[in-house]
């Protein structure tokens, strides 16, 4: 490498690229309040009045699961530990292959708008709330870090003004949130997908360019170790292995796909259940497209600085600058493009943000508001939920402020992720799977899923697992010209974010640090489903869950899987948005007629749903 030049800085181009990319999201939003009569009752806001069609549909799936974190995050994990992060590749695809053929049916055939209406149905309204409150607590921490952690990664780098940043992408996406419903959520995200893959490609390509070729960058990285793909180490201790990103990953990203309200309100406003089940599928071309993407520009992170590490060297403060840093760096002679990649981090950013405030706008609406306010009309509820766009949007912004007061706490609020998700995970997977959980063995399954999924977690966070558990790869800086000499290799495991204000610092280290809390991050998801699980399982054997009188509906049939091979018989039937069904032949499952279906009881359930 020759004798480094400085890297370059923001100029005016890349704020207009940027304003320009803010820009046309809003007008994405203003376009959808007005098209087609704009958003006359709630569905309509909510639920895109379930008219959406696959491939929109799968492009903002994926765009919502691409956070600016992954855009920053994932090449950085790669320098840092290497290409077997690739392996996800099958877990995605398991991933979706459990969300359409397990849940998707179950929700569809439903035709809910809160995933957690479910709850109500098979349980009882008390366990339905409380998967709402976790839901929305989960998902204001989890937003309130996706807008700061780019911010705070590009400020650093580029000058890129913080608050201006955090500000700027909280106002415009509570504005066509607001404004457009879940139509412009979802075309705003097809608008982000392509900024996203035209900020990656354009930093590839000049990566490639730069190195002198492809060939270049894969002997650099093979030389240095980074094509670890194949680790089969069967220790649930280790980070990443073929195991965990398998095993663990696939329970991680389920409780994203399957059963979390921003992505489940996506796919099920499709106009047509095959058009649900598609649009997964599709989606899983662009999860690949955004993995291929960011695990190369991993690689030709390492090729660029193998020999001269820009964080050993102290040019930035932590791993997540690295990839803004290349582009400055790689970039700085072509106007405009550094301020692409920015709008690509961002598009994440947005993205993901904008399909969380409508998730919690649909949650409030259909599980705290609606039960107990009857005689609200639609066009009042439409009001509400728009008015509920713009409250969590203001909550999501104060809480990135708060976020950037407890900088240490990022990594631990993005594992509450995990520890969130696996338990409600268990919930779901206990009703849908097992017909005789009842709602004792599912109240207790996840607040003991829970509690193990925080000890563990919350262990992790003090006690951080050791190097030879993370396996970080060597970063060398022999080829700086600074005042380092000689081969100064640095293995540190300090993650991104590091938590280092919660390390309780020189303690003596037990058996249940090294083993326990030291379990890779991946398996907390997994341990909280399958204590979930099995808890209520005994407990619902133990009280009398094999009496209650379940509606078929509410479970995973056999007809369900069978159904999707309907499209090879006959054109298949739209559901209308409530549940009962229509003529015979019309019914949403041929497996019973609609005599048994419409026996309902006083309060207006089906009977068998009253625990």
């Amino acid at each position: 490498m020759d004798a480094p030049r400085g890297i370059g800085t923001f100029a005016v181009w890349d704020y207009l690229v940027f304003a320009g990319m803010l820009l046309i999201s809003a007008v994405i939003g203003v376009y959808y309040a007005f098209a087609g009569g704009g958003q006359q009752t709630s569905k309509d806001f909510l639920m895109g009045g379930r008219q959406m069609t696959a491939v929109p549909v799968a492009l903002s799936l994926t765009a919502s699961f691409m956070s600016a974190v992954t855009v920053l995050g994932t090449p950085a994990e790669v320098y840092r530990f290497g290409a077997i992060f690739s392996i996800f590749a099958i877990t995605y695809f398991l991933v979706v292959v459990v969300s359409a053929e397990v849940f998707l049916p179950v929700f569809y055939k439903l035709g809910i708008t809160s995933t957690y209406e479910y709850l109500e149905l098979r349980f009882n309204r008390f366990i339905r709330l409380c998967g709402t409150i976790l839901f929305i607590v989960q998902t204001i921490l989890y937003t309130g870090i996706v807008i700061y952690a780019p911010a705070l990664a590009l400020n650093q780098v580029t000058g890129f003004n913080r608050w201006g940043a955090v500000v700027a992408t909280g106002v415009v996406c509570t504005f066509y949130c607001t404004l457009g419903g879940l139509k412009a959520v979802v075309w705003t995200d097809v608008f982000q997908v392509g900024i996203m893959v035209a900020g990656f490609t354009s930093v590839i390509i000049q990566a490639v360019v730069t190195q002198g070729g492809i060939d270049n960058i894969l002997s650099d990285a093979y030389n240095g170790g980074r094509l670890n793909f194949w680790n089969f180490d069967p220790n649930p201790l280790q980070r990443h292995t073929f195991w965990t990103i398998i095993i663990g990953g696939t329970f991680t990203w389920t409780s994203i796909y399957g059963v979390n309200q921003s992505q489940v309100q996506r796919y099920i406003a499709c106009k047509s259940r095959f058009q649900a089940k598609l649009s997964l599928y599709i989606n899983l071309v662009g999860l690949w497209t955004i993995l291929t993407c960011s695990v190369f520009s991993g690689l030709a992170l390492y090729s660029r600085y193998h020999d001269c590490d820009p964080w050993t060297a102290k040019k930035v403060s932590a791993e997540d600058q690295l990839m803004p840093y290349l582009v400055l760096d790689i970039l700085q002679d072509y106007p405009g493009v550094p301020g692409l990649f920015v709008a690509c981090a961002y598009s994440g950013t947005l993205s993901t943000v904008s399909s969380s405030i409508n998730a919690l706008a649909a949650v409030t609406v259909e599980d705290l508001i609606k039960p107990h306010f009857r005689s609200l009309s639609e066009r009042s509820l439409s009001w509400i939920s728009q008015g509920m766009s713009v409250l969590y949007g203001a909550m999501c912004i104060a809480m990135a402020a708060l976020a950037s007061l407890m900088g240490a706490l990022l990594q631990a609020a993005l594992s509450i992720f995990g520890m969130i998700g696996g338990p409600l995970l268990g919930l779901f997977s206990l009703g849908i799977l097992v017909p005789f959980a009842n709602s004792v063995g599912a109240f207790v399954g996840l607040l003991s899923g829970f509690v193990i999924s925080l000890w563990i977690g919350i262990g992790a966070q003090l006690y951080p697992p050791l190097p030879e558990r993370t396996m970080p790869l060597p970063l060398e800086t022999y080829g700086c010209n600074s005042t380092f000499n000689g081969t100064n290799v640095m293995t540190t495991t300090e993650m991104p974010f590091s938590t280092s204000a919660f390390q309780i610092q020189n303690v003596e280290r037990t058996a249940l640090m090294d083993n326990w809390y030291s379990l890779s991050y991946l398996y907390f998801s997994t341990v909280g489903t399958l204590t979930t699980l099995f808890v209520g399982i005994l407990l619902s054997l133990s009280t009398g869950g094999r009496k209650q009188n379940l509606d078929p509906r509410f479970l995973l049939t056999k007809e369900d899987f069978l159904s999707n091979f309907d499209i090879f018989k006959k054109k298949n039937h739209v559901l209308s948005y409530k549940s009962h069904p229509v003529e015979d032949g019309g019914t949403d499952n041929p497996a019973f007629n609609h005599i048994e279906l419409n026996f309902t009881d006083p309060s207006g359930k089906v009977n068998g749903t009253r625990l």
